[in-house]
């Protein structure tokens, strides 16, 4: 098992956290455009944020394939092949000639997209040691940040500049490059078994990991807070569009910065659960989520920044620790298990706008926030169960 800080480590973890960086590039590069294609096209705010909704949930779907796929066949090439297939469609969504084969295009790419987030963290359960895992997954779900923001500055900036097609023509051609990279530095699996792939077996699998409520509630609290997270960044551009702050996509894309006390959350994550536990830090990172979402709803645009950086903090400190969860109490396939989680978290993606969307047109963003709550209770609920369980563990 590889050790952490060790040379092996280091090697292992930026490749990682490079495809990690490249998977949510491609992933959230339309969202500051959201605004601008909402008026080219005459679509709604519902219909124009499809294009967020359609590749999340198809990279949800994709996960029920690639996990337990890679645990019959390995990790790497899986990982290797989908990054790549990723950047040759961002690159084909420069030249779509209209909404719905831009719609087409973007599911498609959800897909390819689920291939390493499937697996990154099972093939890091499967060579690092535990303390090892728990400081990789902090960085690694630090990279998901780093490349959501840079999805977003990138394509609000592109588009500013060239309109939409320069920025899918900008990320395409990072992530080819990225990839040449990523496939120089990713090691070969050392200690994966594989397993005959038998379709019985992947499913049975996944319902032992649905029959389990540690499991289950790790992927709920995932999920639902996801939910709220992501959506919320949509329906903010919404509002500062509009006046009085009127901002156009390359300013909706700085926005997007407030990614960066994720970054910070996620990276600190593994520490403080040394500490606290790690159920106590989940259920903190949600009341963090909760205090940011009431500050953005100040009028001043500095606070609603400092809200949205807050609320980031939050999120990702408790989606690190909750996925890692996942790893450390899975017994056996954590291949499945992992994709498992992630299947909730990108479902969650999927459905937050039908579930947001009432609260906007009800009341704009004081709605999305009442919204919010709402479910974030529910989370928190979940994650003091969890600390419950983690002190009945500890005391047996």
């Amino acid at each position: 098992m590889i050790e952490a800080k060790t040379r092996a480590w280091w090697r292992a973890t930026a490749a990682l956290c490079l495809g990690s960086f490249l998977v949510f590039i491609n992933l959230y590069v339309p969202q500051p455009l959201l605004p601008g294609l909402k008026e080219a096209y005459g679509v709604s705010t519902l219909g124009v944020s499809l294009l967020m909704s359609v590749s999340t949930l198809s990279l949800a779907l994709a996960l029920l394939v690639f996990g337990p796929l890679s645990d019959a066949i390995g990790r790497e090439g899986i990982m290797r092949i989908t990054l790549l297939l990723a950047g040759g469609l961002s690159l084909a969504l420069a030249f779509a000639p209209t909404f719905e084969s831009l719609l087409f295009l973007r599911l498609l790419q959800g897909f390819v997209l689920g291939g390493l987030p499937a697996v990154a963290i099972a093939w890091m359960g499967d060579e690092f040691d535990k303390t090892a895992l728990l400081s990789a997954v902090g960085l690694y779900i630090g990279a998901n940040s780093l490349g959501g923001i840079s999805g977003r500055i990138v394509g609000g900036g592109a588009a500013a500049i060239g309109g939409p097609s320069a920025a899918f023509l900008a990320v395409g051609a990072m992530t080819v490059v990225g990839c040449i990279i990523f496939w120089r530095l990713l090691p070969n699996s050392q200690a994966f078994t594989p397993k005959r792939f038998q379709l019985r077996q992947a499913v049975g699998d996944l319902l032992g990991h649905l029959r389990s409520p540690v499991l289950l509630a790790a992927y709920c609290l995932g999920g639902i807070n996801f939910l709220i997270f992501i959506n919320q960044y949509s329906y903010i551009t919404f509002r500062l569009a509009d006046a009085p702050y009127q901002l156009a996509a390359s300013g909706l894309g700085l926005i997007f910065l407030t990614y960066l006390g994720g970054t910070f959350g996620s990276t600190v994550s593994g520490k403080l659960a040394g500490r606290f536990s790690p159920a106590r830090c989940i259920s903190a990172g949600i009341v963090i989520l909760m205090l940011g979402t009431a500050i953005t709803l100040a009028d001043s645009l500095a606070l609603i920044i400092l809200g949205l950086t807050i609320n980031a903090f939050g999120f990702f400190m408790a989606h690190s620790l909750a996925s890692s969860w996942v790893g450390r109490y899975a017994q056996g396939a954590r291949g499945s298990a992992s994709a498992l989680y992630l299947v909730f978290y990108y479902l969650g993606a999927s459905i937050g706008g039908f579930w947001l969307e009432p609260f906007w047109r009800w009341t704009q963003w004081q709605g999305v926030a009442i919204g919010s709550w709402l479910l974030l209770c529910v989370t928190l609920a979940i994650g003091v169960g969890l600390w419950r369980f983690e002190r009945r563990a500890a005391n047996t």
